[in-house]
């Protein structure tokens, strides 16, 4: 069932505003009657008591109900529930919910009971305006699990590298000219080793040497000699005691970023075994700039819902890489979109920068926005919306990517 197939259906509408523990429902009808309303425990026994409430307002009189549920998430246990029952969830977008919610009263005025009202009101009017829940397939939800574990876990160590870059500026500089990448395994042995500047100043070319060797470093011995230099460099420093205590820090930061270095490994394998599974998989890999793991990410973010974007702008759209026009009298400007999964974003952006050494259609297009006078950045962006047109081709029509059909008008030579 639809929402659009109304018939002579029961059409009932439910808003759920949730929290960890609760979720506080409402029951509404079409013409805006409040039915019924309560408070129900997250798990097994509050989702019985929902059906139990949709059960008795169906009654027996009526064999098919559509029943619409509004709620301000699209993910975890309790959506999947509600997706499983039948019912068309539609997840509401919180900016989407606050506007709704000053548009019925401009009091201030906010609680759980009143924004269930508000949701189940939102639905039953707004509902032709609203996303519903993506259906994908259990696969497509695995590969979003771990991508956003792995990225989120680079992210991490990127925030702990740059807490142990300004602890050792505090007190040992020489060490930030030694070591260029500080989540380095090398850089990590090393400081482990000497985390204060004189026990670093002893460390021999040996040492130094068998830890280059171990993270299967070039230039081993050039880099070695350069290492130990920077680290015996004079330079200003703390008194003894607080060096000491800085030490301490710094061995607690490397132990860390030692961690979130072999778990990201470990994650980036099940990335890569998950994704293989996927039956888009050959499809997404031939696209230019997409490796295994930015691929995945690409997947888990758009998911694999064959009916969620109906058209290349839905899903450009949806990635946030498509313009925004506001027009008011004789003023226009095109901006962009600031709304957006940051996630995919992010991938996008990566997938357009790696397109631009491995496609030439991509790079003659970046060159003409380049020759126009378009920032890199926005230049980039456009790449990606363009390249996200060709995935949502590519996907629909179940062919993989050839780039003389991609970019064939763009593959032409700058006018003079």
């Amino acid at each position: 069932m639809t929402i659009e197939d109304r018939g002579s259906l029961l059409r009932l509408f439910i808003g759920d505003d949730w929290a960890e523990q609760h979720h506080d429902v409402e029951l509404m009808d079409a013409t805006g009657r409040v039915l019924a309303k309560a408070r129900l425990p997250e798990g097994v026994g509050g989702m019985t008591r929902l059906h139990e409430m949709i059960a008795a307002q169906v009654g027996s009189a009526c064999e098919e109900a559509e029943v619409v549920v509004g709620i301000e998430t699209d993910r975890g246990p309790w959506v999947r529930a509600l997706v499983a029952a039948g019912y068309a969830v539609m997840a509401v977008n919180p900016l989407q919910a606050a506007r709704y919610r000053e548009r019925l009263s401009v009091s201030g005025a906010k609680s759980d009971a009143a924004d269930a009202h508000m949701l189940a009101d939102m639905v039953r009017t707004d509902s032709h305006q609203l996303r519903p829940v993506a259906g994908d397939s259990d696969q497509a939800e695995a590969i979003k699990a771990v991508t956003r574990a792995h990225k989120t876990l680079i992210w991490e160590r990127t925030r702990h590298a740059q807490r142990l870059r300004h602890t050792l500026r505090d007190y040992f500089p020489a060490a930030l000219a030694a070591f260029a990448d500080l989540a380095a395994p090398d850089s990590l042995e090393l400081l482990a080793k000497a985390a204060d500047p004189q026990a670093a100043a002893k460390l021999t070319l040996g040492q130094i040497t068998a830890a280059l060797k171990r993270a299967r470093r070039r230039n081993v011995a050039d880099k070695a000699a350069a290492i130990q230099a920077a680290l015996r460099t004079e330079h200003l420093g703390q008194p003894a005691a607080v060096s000491a205590a800085y030490a301490v820090v710094v061995r607690s930061a490397v132990a860390v970023l030692k961690v979130l270095g072999e778990q990201i490994k470990q994650l980036q394998g099940q990335v890569e075994e998950h994704f293989g599974r996927h039956p888009a998989a050959e499809i997404l890999l031939s696209q230019p700039g997409l490796g295994t793991v930015l691929a995945a990410r690409v997947l888990a973010e758009f998911g694999d819902d064959p009916q969620r974007y109906a058209t290349a702008k839905a899903r450009r759209n949806y990635a946030g890489t498509s313009p925004i026009t506001r027009a008011s009298g004789k003023k226009k400007v095109v901006l962009a979109r600031y709304v957006h999964n940051d996630r995919l974003v992010d991938a996008l952006d990566a997938q357009a920068f790696t397109a631009l050494q491995t496609s030439p259609g991509a790079r003659a297009y970046y060159d003409r926005l380049r020759a126009r006078d378009v920032y890199h950045h926005a230049a980039l962006r456009q790449v990606a919306n363009r390249l996200v047109g060709i995935l949502h081709g590519c996907l629909k029509t179940g062919t993989l990517y050839n780039e003389t059909t991609a970019w064939s008008h763009h593959l032409k030579p700058l006018a003079a």
